[in-house]
């Protein structure tokens, strides 16, 4: 097959190329002969015209001055021999009406000519001139007029002798003998435009048609000659060549299709392909067979290798007289005993690294590089609570549904790029008690051999370290008698707010209170006493506030309640149902009963505020303002002081 579709490149390469230079010869060939026909025809009726107009050149002289119409045509019958050059002769006075005519044409005798451009040319420039072609009064037939002019000694214009020339005949009937193939063709037009000649006679005396994709036509009614390719009427391409009749403005036109001058290329290319395609069916059994032949080692050495994959052989050998085929066999064999001894080098590695694993107390697994756990050995079994049969979905279903999709991203994640992956998730074991787990995954090569071992993880169970992590970031942040947020704790929810507050314009409400007769509690009742108060008031405000605010102690008596996105009537609102609910707290020892209220500052973040010091500082001063008032009390302390209100 490899061998057919070459040879069919080849053949077909070959042919194309002949195409391709074929063409390129014909086109010059056409050309050249193109160029010689144009030439050699404009040549011929250049010289007709010439010989015509010396022989009326002749005439004129014979006449003289002479102006006896009788004696004029006398002269004209003299010059019968003339009539084989032109359908008739005439003689024209000085003022441009025939007054001679031969041999007589009915209604020509008498014509005034004195309009005629010819008879205007003649008479301006006293030179021979070949008229534009024009449909005779007389005999209603397409002509040309050929006039010379009559002069007298002095120089005076006395009149012209003019040839008719027919345009189906004389000069003209030469071309319909010119022969370019089967549609190629011959014409003749004037400078002008006009059409003096052509195979289809219906377009004698219009105007040539410019075509608008070429413009060699149009070069050569300004007086350009020569040769090339374009459009013709047709529309097709074609092959064109001008050559100019100076002496009667007129200009030779030879025009042959393209598609003309291929078709003797096109049978020789069809010839070319029979002769090629039965030389292919030839010799393909040939090279088939010498093709068998060279490669007959090659299958034998294809065996061999695939026995010793087999472990069927140890070796490959393969006698050839092939010098390649000894290399290659000889660069096996050494490739074959590397790879043996890498392997035996591989096994021992992985029964090492086999027998660290499993005796490891701490969880490991190896995974491939396509992300699939091949290994995880006893101590990891353990801790998750699995068997050795266990299926990779099977665990990651265990996989908090939290951490799942961020572990998986950053695990392929890992595999692609190399890097280590390094994650904390939590993992649900099916006894339900849910791990805190540390993994760590680090790729591992074998450079020497190109081999990988895959991925290597150490899983730690951080489970109570987390707790423990945890335990002590909320003893930082809490008070531990009411189990209320302390000062470090409040200030840290305080900026969170004040900084939603100055992007997002969220409102939110600061509320700080201490306790009024707190002292008497503790000095007469004692701590332990005084302790209980401050549980029962935090266990009251934290009840009464909702569930998204944040409640403080931040130390002694003092209190403060954060409320974010809270308006201030709502603050007023809470802070109102604040100090109720603690004026009805009580403790009492030794018989007497204990009570104590609140003086509240509300105020809320304004946009002059720089820091949260500064609503800290009007919630304050609105506290002391209410101890001022006589305690147990509600203020509101805003930016304006005209705003202060006072609640009681």
């Amino acid at each position: 097959m490899g061998l057919a579709i070459i040879w069919l490149l080849v053949v077909t390469l070959v042919v194309g190329a002949a195409w391709h230079l074929g063409k390129e010869m014909m086109l010059k060939t056409n050309i050249t002969h193109l160029r010689y026909e144009s030439t050699l025809l404009a040549d011929e009726v250049t010289q007709q015209i010439n010989s015509r107009i010396r022989s009326l050149e002749r005439v004129s002289t014979k006449l003289g001055e002479e102006e006896n119409p009788t004696r004029l045509y006398e002269e004209l019958r003299s010059n019968q021999a003339l009539l084989s050059w032109f359908e008739g002769l005439v003689a024209i006075d000085q003022y441009g009406r025939v007054v001679a005519d031969m041999p007589g044409v009915a209604g020509r005798m008498g014509l005034d000519t004195a309009e005629r451009e010819f008879f205007g040319m003649v008479k301006g420039t006293l030179r021979p001139y070949v008229s534009e072609p024009f449909i005779g009064r007389a005999s209603q037939e397409p002509i040309v007029v050929i006039v010379a002019p009559r002069i007298a000694a002095d120089g005076a214009f006395l009149g012209a002798i003019g040839g008719v020339m027919n345009l189906t005949g004389g000069i003209f009937e030469r071309l319909s003998r010119v022969r370019l193939g089967e549609h190629g063709y011959a014409s003749i037009a004037t400078a002008s435009g006009k059409i003096l000649y052509h195979p289809n006679r219906d377009l004698l005396l219009t105007q040539t048609p410019i075509q608008p994709t070429s413009d060699l036509l149009d070069q050569a009614l300004y007086g350009w000659q020569g040769e090339g390719v374009g459009p013709l009427q047709s529309g097709q391409a074609g092959l064109q060549s001008y050559a100019q009749v100076w002496p009667a403005n007129w200009i030779v036109c030879l025009f042959i299709p393209l598609s003309q001058t291929e078709l003797l290329l096109s049978d020789f290319i069809g010839q070319l392909l029979w002769l090629w395609g039965l030389l292919a069916l030839s010799m393909l059994p040939l090279l088939w067979w010498l093709l068998r032949k060279q490669l007959r080692p090659f299958s034998q050495l294809a065996q061999q290798i695939k026995e010793v994959g087999l472990r069927q052989r140890r070796r490959v050998a393969l006698t050839t007289s092939m010098q390649e085929l000894q290399n290659l066999t000889e660069t096996f064999n050494r490739v074959e005993e590397e790879r043996d001894a890498l392997l035996a080098h591989l096994q021992e590695r992985e029964a090492f690294l086999d027998s660290v694993l499993n005796t490891s107390p701490q969880g490991m697994f190896v995974a491939s590089f396509d992300g699939q756990i091949t290994y995880i050995n006893p101590a990891l079994l353990e801790m998750l609570g699995f068997d050795r049969n266990v299926s990779q979905p099977s665990w990651l279903k265990q996989i908090h549904r939290d951490d799942l999709e961020d572990a998986k991203d950053l695990w392929l994640h890992s595999l692609k790029s190399g890097n280590d992956f390094i994650r904390q998730l939590r993992f649900i074991r099916e006894d339900g008690e849910v791990l805190w787990l540390d993994i760590h995954a680090r790729s591992v090569m074998l450079y020497q051999g190109g081999h990988s071992l895959g991925l290597v993880g150490v899983v730690k169970d951080i489970t109570e370290r987390r707790a423990q992590e945890a335990l002590q970031r909320w003893e930082a942040e809490h008070d531990p008698l009411t189990g209320l947020l302390n000062r470090r704790g409040f200030l840290r929810r305080l900026e969170e707010a004040f900084a939603d507050f100055q992007k997002t314009s969220t409102p939110s409400a600061l509320l700080l209170f201490d306790l009024d007769r707190f002292k008497p509690i503790n000095d007469e009742g004692g701590h332990a006493l005084g302790d209980e108060m401050l549980r029962r008031i935090a266990q009251v405000v934290a009840w009464e506030v909702r569930r998204s605010d944040h409640v403080a102690r931040q130390g002694g008596d003092e209190f403060a309640v954060l409320l974010p996105s809270c308006t201030l009537g709502q603050a007023e609102r809470i802070a109102e149902a604040l100090r109720q609910a603690v004026s009805e707290i009580s403790v009492s020892q030794a018989g007497r009963e204990y009570h104590v209220t609140l003086s509240i500052g509300v105020t809320t973040f304004d946009e002059h505020d720089a820091s949260v010091e500064e609503a800290l500082e009007r919630a304050d001063a609105g506290s002391y303002y209410a101890k001022d008032r006589g305690r147990n009390g509600v203020v509101v302390n805003i930016m304006s002081d005209e705003a202060t209100q006072l609640f009681e």
